[in-house]
């Protein structure tokens, strides 16, 4: 547009979109949608660049999952686990806070950290309020472990959809490259929020035994459902596994599972019901993170068209010398330290693209995985890093400050901080003992 530079078109447009981004003062979605259409109008891209620039791979795994999350919510399956924590900790405060950390892990790596928060949050509260204890060190806990827990698998956590999707990594090999680190930094974080909260906390034996009392099978509202749930949810996650052998990519999975999902559970209603029931379904998907992904493929399309990620490339290979390892730690550190100011979703679409120009340099495709491997730890681990560090961290603090419960962001990154900058720690060690 008006015999513009496209790079500095591009870049502008870029740093323009962040900046609002982090300002939060447009939803993040909208900001996104609006840079993507401004790249288009401006010439950058064309709108079959456009187009092509988004990753509808990824489009279809968090759709699908979402679809298949909500309709597995319905089951009540997930308040069940949580009350089966608390009985397993025989509601002592401490051991609930260590357990609803684990469970939060686990289910973020089989699920992804949005949606786990959506489910343990609420259910977190009520515990908390029975127990008559301070829901924060709960909810701070269930932060820290869900960004952890959904680093150790492709579907765990955004940057790694990303990653997995535009790079073309597999389900296994996140799990192989990324578990082991995974468990050892939960375990430290852990040891560390036991230390900070932990053995401060008590409940009375009345409030205690009212815990206990509580039924975990009452939870479950429609146990056809939860079979049906179940089966299909463990069809989808051994599909992930043996991908490369059935030649399918995870977004034809995940998508094929939702359908089946919703094909099970409204095929015996009628046509009426049945608009209904799958309305009901979608409603519960967050497209404001669908669109938001759109718009930001478009815009970080547009910055890779006009030369501008390929300059950064260079002078990154530029300031670590081409050194395989010194650029490892370079986006290790860089990735977790900027993923705690922006939000690093974003940070990780830009990155990629980033990464793969440096191939030449550094010998070959082959010789960018310890680079990957790098930028999901940085960015995923570099999420705890503040309270606007992950969607994760957000989405608990808006479910508490409506149960008057107040999230302060000083007051998170105090504690919040220091524990993400261990964990990075941990990580480089570990990028250095397996990769060099």
């Amino acid at each position: 547009m008006f015999g513009a530079d496209p790079f500095w078109l591009s870049a502008g447009i870029l740093i323009v979109t962040y900046v609002v981004i982090m300002t939060e003062r447009l939803n993040r979605a909208v900001v996104a949608l609006l840079g993507a259409g401004v790249m288009i109008i401006t010439g950058v891209l064309s709108q079959e660049q456009a187009i092509r620039g988004v990753d509808f791979n990824t489009i279809g795994l968090l759709t699908g999952m979402m679809i298949i999350v909500a309709i597995t919510r319905k089951t009540g399956v997930f308040e069940y686990v949580a009350i089966q924590a608390a009985r397993l900790g025989r509601a002592s405060p401490a051991r609930i806070l260590l357990l609803l950390a684990v469970v939060t892990a686990l289910l973020s790596a089989m699920l992804d950290n949005v949606t786990t928060v959506l489910l343990i949050a609420p259910v977190t509260l009520s515990l908390t309020r029975e127990l008559r204890v301070p829901p924060y060190p709960f909810l701070f806990a269930e932060i820290l472990a869900s960004n952890i827990g959904g680093t150790a698998t492709l579907i765990g956590d955004p940057p790694n959809i990303l990653i997995g999707s535009l790079v073309g990594i597999s389900f296994n090999q996140f799990i192989i490259h990324l578990a082991p680190v995974v468990v050892v930094v939960l375990a430290v974080q852990c040891l560390m929020i036991h230390a900070l909260w932990g053995r401060s906390l008590h409940a009375t034996a009345d409030d205690r035994a009212r815990v206990l009392a509580l039924n975990a099978k009452d939870t479950i509202k429609d146990r056809t459902l939860l079979r049906l749930s179940l089966a299909v949810t463990a069809a989808v996650v051994i599909a992930f596994v043996l991908a490369r052998l059935i030649d399918l990519e995870p977004g034809t999975i995940a998508m094929l599972g939702a359908a089946v999902l919703l094909m099970l559970d409204n095929y015996h209603r009628r046509a009426e019901e049945q608009a209904h029931g799958v309305h009901e379904s979608f409603t519960q998907v967050e497209w404001i993170t669908i669109f938001f992904f759109v718009g930001l493929f478009i815009v970080v399309a547009g910055v890779e068209h006009s030369g501008v990620l390929g300059w950064f490339a260079d002078r990154l290979t530029a300031a670590t010398g081409g050194s395989q390892d010194a650029t490892a730690y370079a986006i290790l550190w860089s990735s977790a330290l900027l993923s705690a100011v922006i939000d690093n979703i974003p940070f990780v679409a830009t990155m990629i693209p980033v990464i793969k120009t440096m191939a030449p340099a550094m010998g070959g495709p082959e010789q960018l995985m310890p680079l990957w491997w790098a930028l999901s730890l940085g960015a995923c681990f570099g999420g705890n890093g503040s309270l606007i560090g992950a969607s994760a961290n957000l989405t608990v603090a808006g479910i508490a400050e409506r149960a008057g419960v107040p999230f302060r962001f000083l007051t998170f990154l105090k504690y919040a901080f220091p524990m993400m900058l261990v964990s990075i720690a941990i990580a480089q060690l570990y990028i250095w003992l397996r990769y060099f």
